[in-house]
């Protein structure tokens, strides 16, 4: 690429640098109708580790049945060892699948709730309180065991079902999941739903609750387009995790109007051009992106890849 390009205009009140949390290998590859093979899912996570990404989403220990796409966790997870400055999370569904993940040394690990009932049912099985009440002692646990444990927070700005989803309902489950002891939440936009005055309305109303920006991550999906205008929101509110998905794979297997989400370039294209560090190299990123389209037989969604890397659309 041009290496004067996006030319750098800062802007006032937004953090120096970001930390990307990367979420391909998972929350990408989970919604993906054919399996990935094993060693073609370890090389994409070794390949996003050369272009500077240090949080890398790896896999989930959630039962096979549920989603085959990542049940070859205990083979893909020892592959990845070498990657000693890298973070790599995994989601654990239950006490379970947390044995499971801490039986390969582990140690940053991260639950899945929801904020309204409908998509607890259909993605837990569960009510919010139950499924809540099973996440205790998982966190517990693991907290007992040193790790690190991130909480996501599904529909927090919409849902299929259930329509808007109001701020105090969110904010009810966020502070169950930081109070049990998660020390980082990440709020979903799980169908694309959010603009950017929800998003600061959100946000307001969980510091007012006692939780910290410095707890907050956020997770976008561009279902309408708005996924980098509610990330520039949350950074002009003080954020400085972004989750994003390398050349927008995935979705969510339980939500079928949600689309990809938020691709980690495109994001990286405009923090670069905000004067943001975030520690990537873009190039090599949209490369690795290109690299896994092929792999998977079709174009990356994201434009910044397919400009970068010149596919066709």
């Amino acid at each position: 690429m041009t290496t004067e390009l996006p030319m750098v205009a800062p802007a006032q009140n937004l953090p120096k640098s970001i930390r990307i949390h990367e979420v391909g290998p998972r929350d990408g590859l989970q919604n993906e109708r054919s399996t990935v093979p094993t060693e073609v899912k370890a090389e994409f996570i070794h390949r996003l580790a050369a272009a500077g990404l240090t949080t890398i989403e790896a896999t989930s220990f959630v039962h096979p049945k549920w989603v085959p796409q990542l049940a070859d966790a205990e083979t893909l997870f020892p592959a990845l060892q070498d990657l000693k400055d890298v973070h790599l999370p995994v989601l654990v569904p239950n006490e379970r699948g947390l044995q499971r993940a801490l039986s390969l040394g582990a140690s940053r690990l991260a639950v899945f709730a929801a904020a309204t009932e409908s998509f607890a049912k259909a993605n837990l099985n569960r009510t919010v309180a139950e499924s809540l009440a099973m996440f205790e002692p998982v966190v517990a646990r693991a907290k007992e065991g040193g790790a690190h444990v991130r909480g996501y927070l599904s529909m927090c700005f919409g849902d299929p079902w259930e329509g808007p989803v109001p701020v105090p309902q969110v904010v009810r489950a966020a502070t169950a999941l930081t109070g049990m002891g998660c020390d980082e939440l990440s709020l979903g936009d799980t169908i694309g739903v959010a603009t950017p005055g929800h998003v600061t309305a959100l946000l307001t109303a969980l510091n007012e609750a006692g939780v910290g920006t410095d707890r907050i991550g956020v997770h976008f999906h561009d279902t309408y387009g708005q996924a980098l205008a509610n990330t520039l929101a949350a950074l002009q509110h003080g954020v400085t995790t972004v989750d994003a998905s390398a050349g927008g794979l995935g979705g969510c297997p339980y939500a079928k109007s949600a689309t990809g989400n938020l691709a980690t370039e495109d994001l990286v294209w405009m923090l670069r051009g905000l004067g943001i560090e975030t520690g990537v190299d873009l190039d090599r990123l949209s490369a690795t992106s290109a690299w896994m389209a092929d792999r998977l037989g079709r174009p990356s969604p994201s434009r910044t890849v397919r400009a970068l890397t010149h596919q066709e659309q």
